[in-house]
């Protein structure tokens, strides 16, 4: 049994995309468990970058059967223009990807009240990516969703449909005080994405556990991060979905003890997109030189992401709630220019240092944190393939890591090319 989950370790953007399609070489099957159009994974395709947001990272390899689980929340029309999109780019989609039929959609409605919601919200607004994302999970919590599986049968799903629309529109005029949306003219939308998805549905869950018991080596690809899991996170500054590996036992349909590793991927400092507490945040000079050197835009909103120091507190936390042995190191050779490189490595809240994650976003903003300070390298990484070829500052820098964290070092990505990694050792 060789299954293998790939978890961000912080608040996303933690470059799992890169990183599931390196491991995609060795996988057999590549599963998404969770999220939705608001992730967005980069990956090299042909040495120019791409952007998955639905599809799974494995669909540029040729020979990997790709899945989109049921915990995913789909919005269909997306979907199919990122098919297309890929398609153009010389990626066969065809029976390499499987939709759960139980994966719920996200409708359009969901995105006019997922932006609606934001903007009454005013100063307390959370920083959705206003892709509706927490409207189809609302509706699929509340019994009021709709599975994909329903685009099968587009006769039997335009008057489900029209129901809803008529339901959704008294909450954007009513309460929000929007115009109303016309169900004709999202219904002509989405008859060919039904016709260009239809081929693609099937009931997953035992193919995939079917898949582990058979010995195929199946990688789960989670999107966002531990620290944006709708219960474990920092909430209400959080995605809406599990994020966690415990997300895949509800996101496939593939139960805990089919699980066989759990890998966490880190960058080498610290990212947050959006509103909420991040106790690490630089805003000097320094966040300028990540932004700019480790290219830190939002792949899916275009926003720049807010920078800071390594948070250990906030990775132990991670790893604890995944059961994270071994960690990815990414985008190392952002840090190659820099003196001095801060570790966080406690937490001081009103007077109090600590070591343990807080459970609450009010404690979290209350954090004054606790730094160490070590010798930067100041040599470029970015060539490095092997553990040699790193400068010893920098395999210094790793090695603290892993002995903060109690973790072992998987492998380090030194750059955006598919190739910048120098593994220490192989996932499979």
């Amino acid at each position: 049994m060789s299954s293998v989950v790939v978890v961000g370790a912080q608040w996303g953007d933690e470059g799992k995309g890169k990183i599931t399609n390196a491991l995609c070489s060795d996988a057999d099957l590549v599963v998404r468990f969770q999220g939705g159009a608001n992730a967005g994974h980069t990956v090299s395709l042909d040495g120019v970058p791409i952007v998955f947001h639905l599809l799974p990272s494995g669909i540029s390899v040729p020979g990997i059967q790709n899945v989109i689980g049921p915990g995913v929340v789909i919005d269909p029309i997306a979907l199919a223009v990122e098919i297309a999109g890929v398609t153009e780019r010389g990626v066969e989609v065809g029976e390499n990807l499987l939709i759960d039929v139980g994966a719920h959609m996200v409708l359009p409605y969901h995105k006019a009240l997922d932006a609606a919601e934001e903007r009454a919200r005013g100063q307390s607004a959370i920083g959705t990516t206003h892709r509706g994302i927490g409207p189809a999970y609302a509706d699929r919590c509340a019994r009021d969703g709709i599975p994909i599986g329903a685009l099968a049968a587009f006769d039997e799903f335009r008057p489900r449909f029209e129901e809803a629309v008529a339901r959704k529109n008294k909450h954007i005029t009513r309460l929000y005080g929007e115009q109303p949306l016309d169900a004709r003219e999202m219904l002509e939308q989405l008859y060919p994405v039904a016709q260009t998805l239809a081929r693609h549905l099937a009931d997953t869950p035992e193919m995939i556990r079917e898949a582990i018991r058979a010995g195929l080596n199946v990688l789960f690809e989670g999107a966002q991060g531990t620290l944006l899991d709708v219960t474990f996170g920092t909430y209400p500054f959080v995605t809406s979905s599990s994020t966690t590996a415990g997300g895949v036992a509800i996101g496939t349909g593939v139960p805990p003890s089919m699980i066989g590793e759990v890998i966490g991927i880190a960058k080498a400092y610290t990212t947050r997109v959006g509103a909420g507490p991040f106790p690490t945040e630089v805003t000097d000079d320094t966040a300028r030189m990540i932004q700019e050197r480790g290219a830190e835009r939002g792949a899916t909103t275009g926003r720049a992401r807010r920078c800071g120091w390594l948070d250990i507190v906030a990775l132990r936390y991670s790893i604890a709630v995944n059961g994270i042995k071994r960690i990815i190191v990414t985008k190392l050779d952002v840090l190659d220019s820099f003196e001095t490189i801060k570790v966080c490595v406690a937490y001081d809240i009103d007077g109090r240092q600590t070591d343990c994650f807080p459970r609450t976003a009010d404690e979290l903003g209350r954090v004054n944190p606790v730094y160490v300070e070590m010798p930067g390298w100041m040599s470029v990484t970015k060539e490095a393939r092997h553990e040699s070829e790193l400068p010893p500052r920098a395999l210094a820098y790793l090695n603290e890591i892993c002995r903060l964290a109690d973790v072992d070092l998987c492998s380090v990505s030194v750059g955006a090319k598919g190739e910048a990694i120098v593994e220490f050792t192989s996932v499979f």
